[in-house]
């Protein structure tokens, strides 16, 4: 009986003694599993942080960029009208020369709105668009339209600016390289997403080297920050479109 009593008392032993040892590799296991996950949590929210620093560096420079063209192309234009206006103004013509310094003070209303490195924060994504949308019909760059359908909802700022540098990067490509005439923008607002659809009707494309030319790949990589999924739709001569659907 004693013998039995002390194998017992030693098979329990090492019982405990394997429980205990497990748990303690199982906490330890946790444990690194969980200080992982903390570091890959402060990694992505530092790239999350990079990406937006250097998005609104890019903002403001396709903003600066887009400030030396009205001012050259646009106001620069009307300012010297109005001089050579004045210059040989009669009672007859003094309402040209008027309706010459409004427009021009129109203008200058207008860029006002885009030197204000804040614009994202107090104007929301909507009418940031709106002002882009603007600003390409009053240049006659393209004939542009913006479309808003359902309940406007208002989203995080950190992801109106990584959506609007999207829209932009498609814009600037527009206008530059499609031929297009034409480009719709649509935003649909319902009680889980909101979807913009940019449409241009101009050369598109087919290739995978193009699209990667445009820096889709890193649209895409961009959208992924905010949970946002994008696609693109080209085809040669039908134009191109780029969809985001963001989760509100």
């Amino acid at each position: 009986m004693q013998e039995n009593g002390e194998f017992v008392l030693i098979v329990s032993t090492i019982l405990i003694l394997i429980i205990v040892i497990s748990l303690i590799i199982l906490f330890t296991v946790f444990q690194k599993k969980k200080n992982s996950l903390v570091e890959k949590q402060k990694e992505d929210q530092k790239r999350f942080e990079k990406e937006i620093a250097e998005t609104q560096i890019e903002i403001r420079e396709e903003t600066l960029r887009n400030i030396s063209w009205e001012l050259h192309d646009n106001i620069g234009q009307l300012l010297t009208l109005a001089k050579i206006q004045l210059q040989s103004a009669t009672k007859e013509n003094i309402k040209e020369v008027s309706n010459t310094i409004t427009k021009g003070l129109t203008e200058v209303r207008a860029l006002s709105k885009l030197i204000n490195p804040e614009a994202m924060s107090i104007i929301g994504l909507k009418d940031a668009i709106q002002l882009e949308i603007d600003r390409f019909n009053r240049l006659n760059f393209i004939d542009a339209t913006l479309e808003i359908s359902g309940e406007e909802i208002d989203i995080d700022q950190k992801s109106s600016i990584i959506i609007f540098r999207i829209l932009q990067e498609f814009f600037s490509n527009t206008i530059k390289h499609s031929r297009a005439n034409q480009l719709k923008v649509s935003l649909v607002y319902s009680n889980s997403d909101l979807v913009i659809i940019a449409k241009d009707n101009g050369i598109g494309f087919s290739s995978k080297e193009k699209k990667d030319g445009i820096g889709l790949i890193n649209i895409k990589n961009r959208a992924k920050l905010i949970g946002a999924a994008v696609k693109f739709i080209s085809e040669e001569n039908k134009g191109t479109a780029i969809e985001i659907k963001y989760k509100l």
